[in-house]
């Protein structure tokens, strides 16, 4: 019953969230105008509303469950509520393949999401390989960071070598960025995260094994070496498919999975996955609408405003759980430890 509840407020609460995001700008658009904006054709507002804040609207809530999705995976599979995509070297590498494009003038097609795309999937690949054979989730933790970091140093030498103009570009995409999105845009990701989401599905079984310890799953006749790989594979997928053109976008990964276990402790694997999607939907929508509105007309970098948000906000809930679940807590705390 719990989880129907929540569930309906989600909808309701989405819902709102749409209508003020597309009415929310130069022109504003109110509520009871919108649904008449969105179907008549012509007009700036139609223009304004259904070619430019809808498409930026939709990448922004793709985003959220991609990053919410692959927070998931990596704090089941690695068993560490500090998991997020930003140590897998996904984000880093894509970001370094478009500081390097942009400073090397490479006419590059489809740029920055080719480049994007590919140093995504090179970040991911190296963090693969590199922790074949570690022992236990905080070595292979450990391993992404350290990639992480190479690429970031990478990074930080790209920005010091291009020009003011190119800097001010390159450090918007950096942080993390929804202006300029059309529907050019999210049309390749729609596919790519298609077959993310449905390979995201296909190892949930997997993190129910892995969250027992590696001993345990063991015993019971799972390769945890194998599975873990698995599981940051579809990791990378799902942060590679919306980065290049988002950005990125940094910790929603951690924020996302750290609402759903409190909003909803008990859920089920497939729900907790719905959960951390729409989370980190909702998080991104709403930081690109404040990015947007609140030094209005200048834009903020929307993964600044994630970063804030959700390392103050996911840490206060993961100490709030980890204080209730403690034995000073009672019995039934200990209970749900």
């Amino acid at each position: 019953m719990r989880t129907t509840l929540v569930l309906l407020g989600a909808l309701a609460g989405a819902a709102a969230l749409a209508v003020l995001v597309l009415g929310t700008g130069t022109p504003a658009v109110a509520p009871h105008r919108l649904p008449g904006v969105l179907v008549a054709g012509g007009g700036i507002e139609h223009v304004v509303v259904t070619e430019l804040r809808v498409p930026r609207l939709v990448l922004g809530a793709l985003a959220g469950v991609a990053l919410g999705l692959a927070g998931l995976l990596l704090q089941d599979a690695l068993r560490n509520p500090l998991a997020v995509p930003e140590m897998l070297g996904v984000s880093s590498g894509a970001a370094a393949a478009v500081a390097v494009t942009i400073v090397s003038g490479a006419a590059v097609p489809f740029a920055p999401l080719l480049p994007a795309v590919l140093g995504a999937a090179v970040g991911g690949a190296l963090t693969l390989l590199a922790v074949r054979g570690a022992v236990g989730p905080a070595a292979v933790l450990l391993i992404g960071a350290g990639v992480s970091a190479a690429l970031q140093a990478l990074l930080l030498a790209s920005v010091a070598m291009t020009g003011s103009t190119e800097q001010g570009v390159l450090v918007r995409y950096l942080l993390g960025s929804l202006t300029g999105t059309t529907w050019a845009t999210v049309a390749p990701v729609l596919p790519a995260l298609v077959v993310a989401v449905a390979a995201a599905v296909a190892v949930l079984p997997l993190l129910g094994v892995l969250r027992l310890g590696d001993d345990a799953a063991s015993s019971l006749g799972l390769r945890t070496g194998t599975a873990r790989a698995t599981v940051l594979a579809v990791a990378c997928l799902l942060v590679a498919a919306v980065v290049g053109p988002a950005g990125p976008v940094a910790w929603v990964g951690f924020l996302a999975p750290q609402l759903v276990r409190a909003i909803v402790p008990a859920a089920g694997p497939l729900p907790r996955a719905a959960g951390c999607a729409g989370a980190g939907a909702v998080i991104v929508v709403v930081a690109d609408l404040l990015a947007r509105t609140v030094l209005y007309p200048v834009e903020l970098p929307v993964g600044g405003l994630t970063a804030v948000v959700a390392i103050v906000l996911g840490t206060a809930v993961l100490v709030l759980r980890r204080r209730d679940a403690s034995p000073a807590g009672g019995p039934a705390a200990a209970v749900a430890r």
